[in-house]
């Protein structure tokens, strides 16, 4: 991160603290200038100043995460204490040390987003960021991964809405849409808001595509597996799809090949208030509700 002086500039360090829900599945970034117990406590009360506080913390055995235990008071290792504090107030539960597997679905969320920022800011073109870029960067991947799809929710069959953790945070249907423009990487070094956006519309490519291959796990074909039927409900692998758009789509045909394999479908879309039927490969969907469920 780069920050004015009134000699120019300097560089400094910044890490993110990433939260997440375990019932809504919703994460929460929050900036930190130090690896410290104080820049952690700072971040868990500015969490909790915004979405509330929370009655049980899963984390690993992180020294600032440990540190901030010892500092709030929260004794995770006195039973009577522990029992008190998640009846009245916050209990705090660490993973054994070198398991970091056991985080389950918080580092599945953790290792898709690392991935793709490292990437991004690692580069030499991305690294001089200021710390107003940088907040704005990451509210912006907070809100993309915030409407990832969960699971559909419609009373209407031949629409269906699909339930995202942003819908849970914020009670409404319609998810932060992104600005109108073509911003490219010729935008870096001219107004800030537009190097946010491009840099922001490069982390919905990467996590898009990185995030759907986690759903439409293939594995080696060793015995015979319920295909794709009509009813089923779907995503469409679109790559012209805006920032934070998951087009959602219902199978109204399937087309068998020569073997009696299904390798085709029909699946009907609704989009901007007209009804279509787009034919697609099995490969370019991945199925969200199986239509026997």
């Amino acid at each position: 991160m780069t920050r004015r002086t009134r000699g120019g500039s300097a560089d400094s360090k910044r890490w993110a603290v990433i939260f997440t829900c375990m019932s809504t599945r919703a994460v929460h970034f929050e900036l930190i200038e130090s690896m410290t117990t104080d820049s952690f406590i700072n971040a868990l009360r500015r969490f909790f100043a915004i979405r509330g506080p929370a009655k049980l913390l899963r984390s690993d055995r992180g020294t600032n995460f440990v540190g901030a235990c010892k500092e709030l008071g929260i004794d995770t290792e006195d039973s009577p204490v522990s029992t008190y504090l998640q009846g009245r107030g916050c209990s705090w539960i660490f993973n054994p040390p070198h398991s970091s597997h056991m985080g389950g679905a918080w580092e599945r969320l953790i290792g898709v987003a690392r991935r793709i920022l490292d990437a991004m800011l690692l580069q030499t073109a991305h690294t001089r960021l200021t710390h107003e870029v940088l907040s704005t960067l990451m509210a912006e991947v907070m809100a993309i991964m915030n409407a990832r799809p969960l699971v559909p929710v419609s009373s209407d069959p031949d629409a269906p809405t699909v339930l995202t953790p942003a819908m849970l945070l914020t009670q409404k249907m319609s998810t932060v849409s992104a600005p109108s423009g073509n911003f490219q990487m010729a935008e870096l070094h001219g107004k800030q808001w537009k190097h946010v956006q491009c840099l922001a519309n490069t982390f919905w490519k990467r996590w898009r595509r990185d995030y759907l291959s986690t759903l439409q796990g293939r594995r080696k074909w060793t015995a015979e597996r319920p295909s794709v039927q009509v009813g089923d409900v779907v995503l469409l692998k679109d790559s012209q799809a805006h920032r934070n758009e998951w087009p959602v789509g219902l199978i109204v045909n399937t087309l068998p090949s020569g073997d009696k394999r299904i390798r085709k479908v029909e699946v009907k879309i609704v989009r901007d208030g007209t009804v279509k039927v787009l034919l697609r490969p099995v490969s370019e969907i991945v199925v969200l509700l199986s239509g026997e469920s």
